[in-house]
């Protein structure tokens, strides 16, 4: 028997309780459930009034945990709107694919008037040849003559709707008990859903939340705070990543964690620390702290075209560059929002980086760094030669950039994301995420600005 493959899509604007139920049930009655967000759909215009960064991390917190279940996020990544038979399609090595559909999207079958027949591409075609999951609710009852050829029923007993939670929200009101609890508090965190322009940042505690400790395991001093702070550990449900060391630990607990959409906390055991907390500030009064600011930073979104023409898609919260990887200098074209800014860069490289990312190797490549969370990015060359004097720009959020390789048969190169080879190339491509964000938790007395200072005049 083929693998049954549950094909879960929606807005999810946002994600509720009845949600991660229904995910839940279908986990029980299929080998794998696919949960597919959405993006910007002709239908529902009100899928844009909150970020699709947003609308991503509530879809991974409410989904987590479920058996078998996975959050795939390439349309909110796209700004695109996969109808069902395309999904079908791109699956379909999977196994057999199954539409998950209320039972009210089946009314009229029959005669061929049902949802699927007028509201879906291709609709005729899939009612016939393909498979459905049919949620039914008691009370409402269902013509067996509007049924597909190939279904199968599921009961369900849940109530709750996005609509109901957003005028719950719009009103100002709780609709907690319609959340999971991470959600809620995420919602509540940013402001979403309330009518006005979602923050960035906000001002929150951690206290009496638990923590998973991911530490340097060559940094002794790290290692030695480790049994001062196991009293609030839970590694099996946390609510934040604990991360003891330098800069380079953090970027790598945040590679490997970012997908859970727990918020990270640094304490310091390296020597610059941008991403860190001080250990004097922390350490001088309880832990986990009751006063802290919560900032989501987004990642880098980057397409490297390999030399068989390939792409591999990747992200990166630091930067992502393109070197040589031979004697001679690369000959490259950048273009910026589709305009060849520099028809031919002459370089050791060239790299592009967050805010977050500005106090790496884009520092040491020459560019001034940035506070964390400036609505900006960098673009910056290594070694430039030509044209002379330039080394950086500065661009904004929604900026996108193409970099070409002009020469790669005589003069190749090598991409690297957060330091890590991606192998030869010829060409990246690079924006912000619309889909990728991390949160970095910071002390309420941190201050970025004085740190930047301190790098910018060597205190």
């Amino acid at each position: 028997m083929p693998r049954r493959i549950a094909l879960f899509g929606g807005s999810f604007n946002p994600p509720g309780l009845h949600h991660r139920q229904i995910a839940e049930l279908l986990s029980k009655h299929f080998d794998e459930v696919l949960v597919v967000p959405c993006g910007p759909r002709p239908d529902k215009p009100d899928v844009t009034n909150v970020p699709s960064v947003s609308r991503a991390a509530l879809c991974d917190i409410t989904f987590e945990g479920i058996p078998n279940t996975s959050v795939e996020l390439f349309d909110l990544e796209q700004e695109t709107f996969t109808r069902n038979h395309a999904l079908e399609t791109l699956f379909a090595h999977r196994g057999e694919i199954w539409h998950v559909v209320g039972a009210d999207w089946l009314t009229g079958g029959a005669i061929g008037k049902s949802a699927i027949h007028t509201g879906w591409e291709k609709g005729e075609e899939l009612w016939h040849r393909s498979h459905f999951a049919v949620l039914t609710r008691p009370g409402h009852p269902l013509n067996p003559a509007d049924l597909p050829p190939h279904h199968q029923l599921l009961p369900i007993e849940i109530d709750g709707s996005s609509t109901q939670i957003r005028e719950i929200l719009i009103r100002g009101g709780n609709a907690s008990h319609l959340l999971t609890s991470r959600a809620h508090r995420y919602i509540s965190r940013y402001g979403l859903y309330r009518g006005n322009n979602p923050a960035s940042w906000s001002r929150g505690s951690l206290s009496d939340w638990n923590h998973q400790i991911q530490a340097d395991l060559d940094n002794t001093k790290a290692q030695g705070w480790i049994p001062d702070l196991v009293c609030h550990a839970d590694s099996t449900n946390p609510d934040f990543i604990l991360t003891l060391g330098g800069d380079g630990t953090m970027l790598r607990a945040i590679r490997e964690h970012w997908r859970r959409r727990l918020p990270f906390f640094g304490v310091n055991a390296g020597t610059l620390g941008f991403l860190m907390n001080a250990p004097e500030a922390v350490f001088e009064s309880t832990f986990p702290p009751t006063e802290v600011i919560f900032r989501q930073l987004p990642l880098l979104y980057l397409e490297i075209q390999n030399q068989d023409g390939t792409l591999n898609h990747v992200y990166a919260f630091n930067d992502a560059w393109v070197e040589r990887s031979s004697s001679q200098s690369a000959w490259l074209e950048v273009e910026v929002n589709d305009v060849p800014r520099l028809p031919r860069l002459v370089s050791d490289g060239v790299l592009v980086s967050t805010a977050a990312g500005s106090t790496a190797y884009a520092r040491s490549m020459g560019s001034a760094p940035l506070l964390a969370d400036t609505p900006a990015w960098l673009l910056v060359g290594s070694n430039v030669q030509e044209p002379v004097h330039w080394k950086s720009a500065l661009l904004s959020t929604d900026s996108h950039i193409a970099v070409r390789n002009l020469s790669p048969e005589k003069r190749p190169i090598t991409a690297y994301v957060d330091g890590i080879s991606q192998g030869p190339a010829i060409a990246l491509r690079a924006r912000l995420s619309r889909a990728a964000t991390v949160e970095l938790v910071f002390l309420a007395s941190h201050d970025m600005a004085e740190k930047i200072a301190g790098i910018q005049f060597m205190n």
